[in-house]
Formats: C-alpha cells, structure tokens, sequence
C-alpha cells in the first residue's frame, strides 16, 4: 500500500468540534514528521498553524492523502473538488449519518495509525457529470457524488419533461422531480423517496420519480455507463433547478436539456482495514442486530 507523507487536511469550519478535530489530526500529523497542507477556508478558522495553504484543487495535486473532517456533506464537497486528481481521500466524522466518513472522533489516533502503516482499503466511487444546454448550446456543467436531482425550486408545482436513456425514449412524467443517484447516493435523498439501496461496487445508477402523478411510474435502475437525456416541456411555467449533490445549483427553463453521464474521475475512497458496508447500514439505518 502507499505510504503518505503529505497529508491534506479540509474541515467544515462552521463546527467548532470539527476544528478541535482538525487541530488533533495537524498536530499528530507533525509529531510523526509528516507534512501538512491545509485547505484555505479551513486554515483561515485556525490559529497560529504555520503550515503551508492552498485551494482544494490545488490540495488535490499537492498532497498525497486527503483527511476530510466533517459530515457526509464535508465529503461531497471534496469529492467534487478532489476526485480528478486521484488522490486517496480519507473522512473523520463530525457530522450525523457519516456514511462516507468511516473514522470516528474516539478512536482517531489509532485510525490515523493505522493508514500511516499502510493498513487500509482503497476503494473507486464513481461520479455523475451533469451538462444542460439550451437551444444547443452547453451553458453549465456539475458533478455529483451522490445524486443530480431536477426540482422546482421554490415553487410548488409539478414538473413536466421527457426522459431518455441511451436516445431512447422512456416516458413524459409530470411530477415533483426526478432523481438519479450513484450507488454511494442511493442511501440518500434517493432513500427517502423510495429507491432502492445498491452496494457501492455496482456499475449502476438509479432513476428515482418524486411523487409522480401516475403511480405506474417507480424506480429504474440502469447501467452506470448509460447516458439519461431530459428534455424540459415548454409547458412548464416556471424556472426549475438542477442541483447536485443539493450543493451545486443551476436554474434551467422550459425547452433546455440536461443529459447526465459517469464523471470519468473516480473518488478514491479510505477505509480501514474490516470495513464491512452492511455493518455501516446497519448501524445508520437502524436495523436489527443479530439475534443471538
């Protein structure tokens, strides 16, 4: 396994217990003789660090491991920002669910240990790439981790489009939204509107309706090297959005098209060593323990 020597550190600096956290890791990180770069934002929420600063693109092409601090929401961020420069990123928790963020605050210094020594699984998480044109012209592009969601923004109204998967046409939907979410997204936003969770080596994504007017209308799931066309009715009233991740947002208007597609950079996901997936659900989702 790699051995890291330059070690990247980004927080969610509006979370005091998460720049507690960071001032840990930097100073463990030091006592080992490694170097530390820290994200610009996070550095600016410190105090009296000493230590070099660069933007998260630049981070991604300067150190060779990324430590997020945060939430799952902490991750996304990053992922976006990180994902094409290949650079193995690692999360310790300060949010709620943690998913994405496997090390906990109290068990921090041996976790860090133990990818130090080498002791850790690597694994790809694949992207979205959403790109929306209007009247053939490409006027905005995002990337996604979890999931790209088309909603009305604030208005209240239904939605009216066409989809398109691989240039065939599938259905015209009017409902609340529609979302597509990657295997990692698919214990999201996708969950709560009633899709279904697909393990993270799947080469898939799913297609999930927000409410749609006719209940024949449930979740697909399709190839992750599939192209989804959705082609916006010129009845619709209002200015809609596109959001990915629920970070990124684009106002889109009726007749615009917005095709979604793999992201070609993959995130490269830390975990420790017995990372067991189930046992993430199980403990985050509450199911049932076994039963003796």
């Amino acid at each position: 396994m790699q051995q890291f020597k330059k070690i990247g550190l980004i927080g969610r600096v509006e979370n005091s217990a998460a720049i507690e956290t960071i001032t840990v890791i930097k100073d463990y990180l030091r006592s080992k003789g490694l170097s530390v770069i820290i994200e610009e934002e996070t550095a600016a929420a410190l105090s009296n660090h000493g230590l070099q600063v660069c933007g998260d693109q630049q981070l991604g092409g300067t150190a060779d491991l990324v430590i997020v601090v945060g939430g799952d929401g902490s991750m996304l961020g990053a992922a976006r920002a990180l994902a094409r420069h290949k650079v193995p990123v690692l999360g310790v928790n300060r949010g709620r669910l943690g998913f994405l963020t496997d090390i906990t605050p109290s068990d921090l210094e041996a976790g860090l240990e133990q990818v130090l020594q080498g002791n850790y699984i690597l694994e790809n998480r694949f992207l979205l790439e959403s790109t929306i044109q209007r009247e053939g012209e490409s006027i905005g592009t995002g990337h996604a981790l979890n999931d790209v969601v088309l909603h009305p923004g604030m208005a209240t109204r239904m939605i009216e489009f066409e989809l398109f998967i691989d240039g065939l046409f599938v259905y015209s939907q009017r409902s609340d939204g529609l979302i597509l979410a990657t295997p990692t997204g698919s214990t999201a936003y996708a969950l709560s509107a009633g899709g279904p969770i697909m393990h993270p080596s799947l080469d898939a994504m799913v297609l999930v309706p927000m409410f749609p007017h006719t209940l024949t209308n449930r979740p697909i799931v399709v190839s992750g090297g599939s192209e989804i066309k959705i082609v916006l009715s010129d009845e619709n009233h209002s200015d809609l959005q596109i959001s990915c991740d629920g970070q990124e947002n684009f106002i889109v208007i009726p007749g615009d098209v917005i095709f979604i597609r793999k992201y070609p950079h993959k995130l490269r996901l830390v975990h420790l060593m017995g990372h067991n997936y189930y046992e993430v659900c199980r403990n985050k989702l509450g199911w049932g323990s076994r039963l003796a």
